[in-house]
């Protein structure tokens, strides 16, 4: 049974990496038809040029969101469909899930990211023009950088942890009410993934949006450099704010059985 939930886990975790990150990589902005050249080594190269027709920071996040609302209703029902560490976390502070689970969904999350990054990484390797991996090339998490070359720079440490912190307790708030026996039946995974896609039209500008350790685990991994160094923020903040979203929740509903309790069938905590 745990082989299953693990199994549920990773492949979630995948899709959520892998739809979400691979928008942002090949989509947020579209490639011209006409390359430009550029000068590398005293050698005329053409590369694709960049435009800012692609789908920008509304479709970035209507991604994330919408790899949440297949991925809830594909797993939920096997695993709780969490695809997320602080989510883990969180359903676990608010005793809505045993501890004694949190370490292998953990791993099969992490797992499924960096799987996920992984192929994405294949797929770049065959870019027109060639392919170098360096700061945001699999969409990482960052503070106070740079974002793409182009003087738009991220927001700094003080703000990435207050956005992090308070936007991952928001987000398990609304999991732990939207799966709750009180809730509308069938409607969390929607209620999840539209608030997922929320978050990002937040804080993409602010630290390309995490909330998530394993999806800021995955690209971190492979791009090395400023992504790795910064790791730490997008792993701490996310878990803090998850188990504060829990105490509020509990708090707010003063432990009601009713109100607490969740769907089994459904699936509990898609995120």
């Amino acid at each position: 049974m745990r082989a299953k939930k693990w199994g549920a886990e990773f492949i979630g975790t995948f899709i959520l990496v892998f739809g979400g990150c691979g928008s942002a990589i090949f989509a947020a902005k579209a490639l011209a038809n006409t390359p430009r050249t550029v000068d590398i080594g005293g050698a005329a190269i053409k590369v694709p040029n960049v435009t800012d027709f692609g789908i920008g920071y509304l479709g970035v996040s209507l991604a994330f969101g919408l790899t949440v609302v297949v991925g809830a209703y594909a797993f939920g029902h096997v695993s709780g469909g969490h695809f997320n560490p602080a989510v883990t976390f969180g359903v676990a502070a608010a005793k809505r899930f045993e501890w004694r689970e949190v370490p292998g969904y953990i791993i099969s999350q992490c797992l499924g990211a960096i799987v996920a990054v992984a192929a994405l990484w294949a797929i770049q390797a065959g870019r027109p023009g060639g392919f170098s991996i360096g700061q945001g090339a699999f969409a990482s998490n960052a503070y106070g950088q740079d974002v793409d070359g182009n003087g738009r720079f991220f927001y700094d440490l003080s703000s990435a942890a207050v956005a992090e912190v308070v936007l991952t307790a928001v987000f398990v708030i609304i999991i732990l009410g939207a799966t709750t026996k009180a809730a509308t039946a069938g409607a969390a995974g929607l209620a999840i993934g539209l608030t997922l896609a929320l978050i990002h039209l937040i804080s993409i500008p602010v630290t390309n949006t995490s909330v998530n350790p394993a999806r800021s685990l995955g690209p971190a991994i492979f791009e090395g450099g400023v992504a790795l160094e910064q790791l730490w923020l997008f792993i701490v903040a996310p878990i803090v704010g998850a188990v504060i979203g829990a105490v509020i929740w509990k708090v707010a509903t003063g432990g009601d059985a009713e109100q607490t309790g969740e769907r089994e069938a459904e699936g509990v905590e898609a995120a």
